[in-house]
């Protein structure tokens, strides 16, 4: 075969076909061949690599699956000057495949709306809990973090029977409910990670949105953070609908 053919059996191949491919091609010594044979080794040794990661942030699963369903729970949105906090609820299957699952902020945009995508298909339930500005003024933003979270719970349709929390104890929660907070949970477990995942994809495509409703403000880019062409725009137009006026006394 011919360097060009055996080139696009690689890059067409499955990864689970690349063992095969390497077995079939590995006696032959061409320099091109040896290079395609060397990539795809390195890309099965990430796989295994990212299969042990994610089978470690299981551990938590693993340790509660016996009592019934397990949640992760987490939020995105409690620092911004805009828009609101929004909380994901995920329940994973207790088999679940979905690899490269994170804290969200470690993932790119282009990964978190795969992953999205991937666990919304395939959770046994997901809920999101949204909470506005208006009510973040109202009760204060962690006030207004649990209400997010318990909302997020509300729409599992489902009741869980372990939470799994980005480090805090959601107070109101059935007492039947047994919380666990872990500090740094959304790198640490696949359920949270999963939650911080379509917590973050849900509040960054409605800020987007929010972008063309209220132009100038760079909510597209910014996300309603407090960037310096945003706190530029604040004063020279000032607040929104969705501003939080808590959060903004300092710069109008």
């Amino acid at each position: 075969m011919t360097i060009s053919e055996i080139k696009k059996l690689f890059e067409n191949a499955d990864i689970k076909a690349l063992p095969g491919l390497i077995a079939e091609f590995e006696s032959d010594d061409r320099t091109a061949v040896r290079s395609l044979i060397e990539k795809a080794d390195k890309r099965i040794k990430a796989l295994e690599a990212e299969i042990l990661r994610t089978e470690s942030l299981k551990v938590y699963e693993k340790e509660y699956e016996s009592l019934g369903l397990v949640c992760g729970i987490d939020e995105v949105g409690r620092g911004p000057l805009a828009g609101p906090v929004v909380a994901g609820a995920v329940i994973l299957p207790k088999d679940s495949k979905i690899l490269y699952l994170n804290d969200s902020k470690k993932l790119s945009e282009k990964k978190r709306e795969e992953l999205y995508d991937v666990i919304m298909e395939n959770a046994v339930a997901t809920g999101i809990g949204l909470i506005g500005p208006e009510r973040i003024d109202e009760i204060n933003i962690l006030n207004a973090t649990y209400e997010a979270m318990r909302m997020a719970i509300g729409k599992l349709g489902t009741v869980p029977a372990v939470l799994l929390n980005d480090a805090v104890t959601i107070p109101g929660v059935d007492p039947g409910i047994k919380q666990v907070p872990i500090i740094k949970g959304d790198a640490k477990s696949v359920s949270i990670a999963a939650a911080s995942i379509i917590a973050k994809v849900t509040r960054d495509r409605l800020m987007v949105e929010y972008d063309a409703v209220y132009p100038g403000y760079g909510f597209k880019d910014n996300k309603g953070y407090g960037s310096a062409a945003h706190i530029d725009a604040l004063k020279k137009y000032g607040k929104t609908p969705i501003h939080r006026d808590s959060f903004i006394t300092h710069f109008i």
